[in-house]
């Protein structure tokens, strides 16, 4: 059985069941209640919407005393078999923002802080009355500066570049049978030069004395067909509850033919699809699908490389909100026709700004050839306390997404936010620093962009912000290598320096990773928030706004010295208009002539096919 996209987890996949729809709700934005049986749940709420969404079906009392929703409540029954002897019953959350505390039947069963990472809970006492009354109290504080909280607004009404907060349960929500004794965990490791993957697999819950055995099936779909390649079985040996198994498996022969299809590119991104079976010689104890692709990235002479190759990156900047939903998609086709867009629009990738998108994001860019930018949503104070919060949920959300093919580069931190004085402040450099190394701890196998866009401590990547609407003035500082280096080794136009560390030239890949930002207000009424339309700049139509993208593109395209670039952005979100498609996903240009420019290629003649 090939692993899904649709499944909430991607690489540990067994029968699940959503528990999304509608939820007793209460709005507590005093914090008055404490415990399960306060509140008296007055109101439905459709799970995962937060209640500043339209879709939740809470209204504009989602919006709380002063704009703010300090707590909330949420209530569900569910009808759950008895577990049987050896099973455990767990309940998922996607996210919670941002201090969760979860009750089944009266029970306090789990807490969790941060609000762009998972958990699960452990409700199998409480399932064998039957039934699980589960209540969820969601905190977050919209004043707090020193949690990530990415584009949410700590003001009453958004402003500038923020946006309405999100509060509560906003992604989905999900019931899972496990064996006590599991497939807990897998990493995936790619090595392309050796046609090899080596996998990790945490086993959990193995009762003393027992030994069980691993089958780790691999097959890769290549050209519509199910091509075998491992067929393995592996002791799991050691000593007590929770082992490790890892193992290194050749892919393929190695020959030419094999390097080319079995590779995962994005014009052709092939996925190895893993079953693994945990069993003894009298029973199968555990089954999970998952899957795996073979590619490398990494950064050599100031290129950014695909499969030891020159990728020059043509990046989107993708905030991922949808007009009535909110930072959660309305639906996983509303993810599909994202990918597929922004494919269209001659993009081959996509930065995930400022919020961690739903896995089936990922899952789908994997199957679809998209490559991501994964981003840590920032805290905006700076301290002790502030970094203790990012570096736990940034290992988290790391971990999360590792196994990911599409994704290519880590951004822990984006424009100082958060670490606003680092030039002069060695704690604040210091956090830059560690996220960097932190990061490549984790995962060791993709470049990082330590603190994008501002000054740059550590990483692999260093990422330039431009919004500079001339091109002769973008092609003087970022066309030819000379040019570059005469930037780095003085100042940015705006007095911030580019390079903290003084890496040696060449060390690093040089991105433009925020340019454009181009506003026209074609349907600036999708989020109804009644602020004032932000951009960069204002374009006068779709011809200007088509004209205006297409000379600064092509300053990327002529560049000696840049590894690729990301345009600002996607969609127009909330006040932003400056989106080349509308909140609604409509095409502000010809999509044919947007993505002509985004290639660097001539326009497409008269005639031509132009739909997305």
């Amino acid at each position: 059985m090939a692993a899904s996209p649709e499944h909430p987890r991607p690489f540990l996949q067994r029968a699940w069941k959503s528990l999304d729809g509608l939820w007793q709700f209460e709005l507590d934005a005093s914090c008055r209640h404490q415990r399960p049986d306060d509140p008296t749940f007055e109101q439905p709420i459709n799970v995962p919407f937060a209640p500043e969404t339209p879709a939740s079906g809470v209204g504009d009392e989602g919006r709380g005393v002063d704009g703010y929703v300090q707590q909330c409540w949420y209530r569900r029954s569910i009808d759950v078999a008895p577990p049987v002897d050896g099973e455990r019953v767990l309940v998922h959350f996607g996210g919670v923002d941002r201090i969760a505390d979860v009750w089944a039947n009266g029970q306090h069963v789990g807490h969790h802080v941060g609000g762009y990472t998972a958990f699960a809970v452990d409700v199998t006492e409480a399932a064998a009355t039957g039934s699980v009354e589960l209540t969820v109290r969601a905190n977050d504080d919209g004043h707090d500066l020193t949690v990530p909280r990415g584009k949410q607004d700590w003001q009453p009404t958004p402003h500038s570049i923020f946006y309405p907060r999100t509060t509560g349960i906003w992604k989905t929500v999900w019931l899972e049978r496990v064996p006590t004794t599991r497939l807990a965990g897998v990493t995936w490791i790619p090595d392309t030069d050796a046609m090899a993957i080596t996998m990790r697999v945490r086993v959990a819950g193995v009762p003393a004395g027992v030994q069980p055995r691993l089958r780790v099936v691999l097959r890769a779909d290549v050209d519509g067909s199910s091509v075998p390649l491992v067929d393995d079985t592996i002791a799991v040996s050691g000593k007590g509850p929770t082992r490790i198994v890892e193992r290194t498996f050749p892919i393929g022969s190695g020959s030419f033919d094999d390097r080319f299809a079995l590779t995962w590119w994005p014009a052709r991104p092939t996925i190895i699809d893993a079953e693994l079976t945990l069993d003894t010689e009298d029973i199968t104890i555990d089954r999970v699908t998952s899957y795996t692709a073979l590619r490398s990235i990494d950064v050599s002479d100031g290129q950014f490389r695909l499969n030891g190759r020159p990728y020059p990156l043509r990046l989107v900047l993708d905030q991922g909100y949808w007009p009535d939903t909110g930072a959660t998609p309305p639906d996983i086709e509303a993810l599909r026709h994202d990918i597929e867009l922004t494919k269209a629009l001659g993009f081959n990738g996509a930065r995930k700004h400022q919020k961690t998108e739903d896995a089936r994001y990922f899952a789908l860019a994997d199957r679809l050839g998209l490559l991501t930018w994964v981003e840590m949503p920032s805290a905006y104070r700076a301290g002790p306390d502030t970094s203790a919060a990012v570096i736990r949920e940034w290992t988290e959300i790391v971990e999360a997404h590792r196994n990911h093919p599409s994704v290519v580069a880590w951004v822990p931190i984006n424009e100082s936010w958060g670490v606003g004085n680092c030039e002069h402040d060695n704690q604040q450099r210091a956090l830059i620093e560690s996220l960097a190394a932190a990061t490549a701890s984790l995962d060791g196998t993709r470049p990082v962009s330590a603190n994008d866009g501002w000054e740059t401590v550590g990483g692999e990547i260093v990422g330039v912000h431009d919004y500079d609407q001339d091109p002769t003035g973008l092609l003087d500082r970022w066309g030819s290598t000379a040019a570059v280096d005469s930037v780095i080794a003085a100042r940015r136009p705006d007095g911030r320096r580019v390079d903290l560390d003084g890496a040696p030239a060449g060390s690093r890949a040089v991105v433009l990773s925020e340019f454009g930002g181009i506003a026209l207000a074609t349907d600036a009424s999708s989020f109804s928030l009644g602020t004032e339309n932000w951009g960069y700049d204002t374009a006068t139509s779709s011809d200007d706004l088509l004209r205006r993208y297409r000379e600064q593109w092509a300053v990327v395209h002529s560049s000696t010295a840049l590894a690729g670039a990301c345009w600002t952005q996607l969609t127009d979100t909330y006040q932003e208009v400056n989106g080349l498609v509308t909140a609604r996903r409509e095409p502000k240009a010809d999509v044919a002539h947007l993505a002509a420019a985004t290639r660097g290629k001539p326009p497409p003649s008269p005639g031509a096919d132009r739909r997305a």
